[in-house]
C-alpha cells in the first residue's frame, strides 16, 4: 500500500515521549452527533465568536487581565477581515446550542450556511473553527494543506461534544476539498486539547522547534496530523 504523500516535508518525530500513539477507530467514518447545529460563520456571530476566542485563549487574571480589551479588540478585527475577504478554500465555522436544549432533527451532515428551519434566533453560539489551506515551502508547483486553527468552546459547554463535532466538519470539508491529510498545533502544555485529538485520531508529526520556547520556558507547539480515509461510496445506490 503507497504510504500517505506528507505536504510538510518534514519527517515525523518518534524520540519524544509525548508521542501520540492513534487509537483504532471503531468506524471509519464516526457518525456526528447532531445536538449542536453546524453551519458557517456570519458577520452577525463575530462579538459572540470574539468572546469565545478571547476567553479560551487570553487569561483574564492579574496583570492580564488589563490587556483583555486589546487583545478582544484585536482578534475582533481579525477575524472581521478574515470573514469579509474569505478566499475560496477557507472556511470558518460556528456550532449552536438550540434554544430548545433539544436536538437537532435536520441533517446531521449537513452545514448550514443560510438560516434553516431548525435554526432559532435566540440559539447561542457556543464554538467555533476555522481551517485554511497553507502553503507547502518544501514543495513546487504550490503543494498546500488543509489547516485546523481556532478550535474553541465556551468553557460551560465543554466535555459535549461541540469541539469533536467542528472536527469532523472540517475533516469531510478538507475531503471534498480534494485532501487525505489534514494538521494542527497544539501547546504541549494543553492536556485537554491534546486528550480531544488522540480521541479524534490526531498523531504527533513532529515538535516545532524554537530557541525562544526553550530559552523563556514556554511551552512546545505540537504539530498534529491525521490521514482522513474517504467514505466509502455505495455503488448500489
Amino acid at each position: 500500500m503507497k504510504p500517505a504523500r506528507d505536504p510538510t516535508g518534514l519527517a515525523p518525530h518518534h524520540c519524544f515521549p509525548l508521542v501520540l500513539h492513534r487509537q483504532p477507530e471503531k468506524d471509519v467514518q464516526p457518525k456526528i452527533a447532531s445536538h449542536f447545529i453546524i453551519r458557517t460563520a456570519r458577520q452577525s456571530d463575530l462579538t459572540g465568536l470574539t468572546e469565545i476566542l478571547a476567553d479560551s485563549f487570553h487569561p483574564r487574571n492579574g496583570i492580564w487581565n488589563w490587556f483583555y480589551p486589546l487583545f478582544r479588540l484585536g482578534i475582533y478585527e481579525d477575524l472581521r477581515n478574515r470573514l469579509r475577504s474569505a478566499p475560496e478554500n477557507y472556511i470558518c465555522l460556528v456550532a449552536l446550542e438550540p434554544v430548545s436544549g433539544g436536538t437537532n432533527q435536520g441533517n446531521s451532515d449537513r452545514i448550514y450556511s443560510q438560516p434553516s428551519e431548525f435554526e432559532h434566533a435566540d440559539d447561542s453560539v457556543v464554538g467555533t473553527v476555522e481551517m485554511a489551506l497553507r502553503p507547502s515551502s518544501w514543495q513546487p508547483w504550490g503543494s498546500q494543506y488543509p489547516y485546523i486553527s481556532n478550535l474553541a468552546v465556551y468553557k460551560s459547554c465543554r466535555r459535549r461534544g461541540a469541539a469533536l463535532q467542528l472536527l469532523r466538519y472540517c475533516e469531510r470539508i478538507a475531503l471534498e476539498w480534494g485532501f487525505e491529510d489534514i494538521y494542527l498545533h497544539v501547546l504541549e502544555n494543553n492536556h485537554q486539547a491534546r486528550q480531544l485529538y488522540l480521541k479524534a485520531g490526531y498523531e504527533l508529526h513532529k515538535v516545532d522547534p524554537s530557541w525562544s520556547d526553550l530559552l523563556f520556558m514556554r511551552p512546545r507547539r505540537l504539530f498534529l496530523h491525521k490521514h482522513l480515509i474517504p467514505k466509502l461510496q455505495n455503488h448500489n445506490s
